[in-house]
């Protein structure tokens, strides 16, 4: 007798292994994989969207670096998600960070900002060699991770493939992760709790489009 096989898709995989990390790890989908309830666009003109449970982020031409923000905070977490970036855009996944709530203010440690605009500490998205490293958003402009990149830790990032990025925040240590390596640990008190953002950076017009995605976004915060 001759069975039929029936295709079963990666996509449908994926969401098995998802949905079996959030009942027995204690981790919960960060979005519904089907709109963007619970998040706002912020700082920007780029755009997102949802397709076939990944959240899709375009670059707009002559637009500042764009973010979206969930709208709560979270403190202490772990948070996990895979990201695909086009080799020319720069990214990242914004952790404990804040919203300039006016024109003109001016967080404790940097410039003027406008109103709206997401800072604090980001976790980056790139083909450069610095994937996983933590950069202080529009505020002190600098990495908060001091240890320098090695051979192996500007390796882990693979271009034009799905990464798996990890993310520990507790207390006032953050430590990341790309596909399995350990590329940040650092400690900062400035963040006790913040939004988290998925930046789409800004780009020169003429330039682009250029998007990001992400897929799988789960978090499980500690200490509930």
């Amino acid at each position: 007798m001759t069975r039929r096989l029936f295709p079963v898709s990666f996509a449908f995989l994926i969401a098995l292994s998802a949905a079996a990390v959030a009942q027995g790890d204690g981790f919960k989908p960060l979005f519904d994989g089907k709109t963007l309830a619970g998040f706002t666009v912020r700082s920007g003109k780029a755009t997102y969207k949802v397709e076939d449970g990944v959240i899709v982020g375009t670059t707009a031409e002559g637009s500042g670096n764009t973010f979206l923000t969930t709208d709560r905070e979270y403190s202490d977490f772990e948070l996990t998600f895979e990201v695909k970036v086009d080799d020319a855009l720069n990214s990242g996944v914004q952790v404990r960070s804040h919203v300039a709530p006016e024109n003109g203010f001016q967080p404790k440690l940097g410039g003027k900002l406008p109103k709206d605009r997401l800072y604090g500490p980001q976790v980056e998205i790139s083909t450069d060699g610095m994937a996983g490293r933590i950069y202080d958003e529009a505020r002190r402009g600098r990495w908060l991770d001091t240890k320098q990149p090695t051979p192996e830790t500007r390796k882990a990032f693979k271009k034009g493939e799905w990464n798996q990025y990890r993310v520990l925040a507790e207390g006032d240590r953050i430590q990341t992760w790309v596909n399995g390596l350990q590329i940040a640990d650092t400690r900062d008190g400035e963040d006790a709790k913040g939004h988290i953002g998925l930046q789409v950076h800004g780009i020169a017009r003429g330039a682009g489009p250029f998007q990001v995605r992400w897929r799988n976004l789960m978090i499980r915060e500690l200490g509930r």
